[in-house]
């Protein structure tokens, strides 16, 4: 599909779906006035995190004070069939993640209530829920549907196992609509996780609001924080200190909130 073709596509997909039309107004927006928004101050971001990051699990014993055993071999079947439903997906969408600190940070909160944004497959949301169901906690997440891509909506959290689900609540909408929804049920999260709009202006929106939703305790985790400069700068800006975890080549950071 040439990108022409793809624009028309997405755009015919998106009128099929009146509870989306707020996210087109803003794709529409972003693409017009504020293309650059996603790599904005992309080399110094991945410099500023190069400079500080640890390992995970580096971080796992030395910030978090627990022994280091990798997600996968904590939930050896659970992590094999995961892989098996991936692979029998018919449509691509995002991989894992840091599993191990997903999990970890859910531990370490002793998180009832956690929050993420972006789903895909649902590794994210696997890692969380292995924690969050021993205390039979909940997991809100927030995902915006693959427009091109038919079939995606049946295969978001494939890699859930099911003995997880009852512990999972998902908003198939952009964030902007999806977060008033779920802070409709919970007012405050010991873990934010968030995976999604990873366009500069995006993000910040999205951390100073899920930010104020933190519990004092809880921890603050954001993907691919190299993309772009957006939380170097909102750390600097509103003075915290982050852990920034190299994996796969790719930066996470992570806040404690004291």
């Amino acid at each position: 599909m040439n990108k022409i073709s793809e624009i028309v596509s997405t755009f015919f997909a998106y009128l099929k779906r009146p509870d989306l039309y707020p996210e087109l107004r803003r794709k529409i927006w972003k693409n017009i006035f504020n293309r650059s928004s996603g790599l904005r101050g992309k080399e110094e971001a991945e410099e500023w995190c190069k400079s500080s990051a640890i390992s995970e699990r580096d971080f796992i014993e030395k910030v978090l004070n627990t022994t280091f055993v990798p997600f996968e071999k904590l939930f050896p079947q659970e992590f094999a069939a995961a892989l098996q439903a991936q692979a029998k997906a018919p449509v691509k969408m995002g991989g894992a993640g840091s599993l191990s600190v997903i999990y970890y940070i859910n531990e370490f909160a002793n998180a009832q209530k956690s929050i993420e944004t972006g789903v895909a497959y649902g590794w994210s949301s696997f890692a969380a829920l292995a924690s969050l169901v021993h205390r039979n906690g909940t997991l809100y997440s927030s995902d915006m549907p693959y427009i091109l891509q038919n079939q995606s909506e049946d295969f978001v959290g494939c890699v859930i196992p099911e003995k997880y689900k009852s512990n999972w609540d998902l908003y198939r909408y952009a964030d902007k609509e999806s977060l008033p929804k779920i802070f409709e049920k919970a007012s405050s999260f010991d873990v934010v996780h968030y995976d999604s709009d990873k366009t500069y202006d995006g993000r910040l929106w999205a951390y100073n609001l899920l930010w104020s939703k933190l519990r004092t305790g809880g921890i603050f985790m954001s993907d691919d924080v190299g993309d772009n400069a957006a939380f170097k700068d909102y750390c600097e800006k509103n003075n915290r200190k982050p852990h920034i975890i190299e994996f796969d080549g790719k930066y996470a950071g992570v806040i404690i909130k004291d």
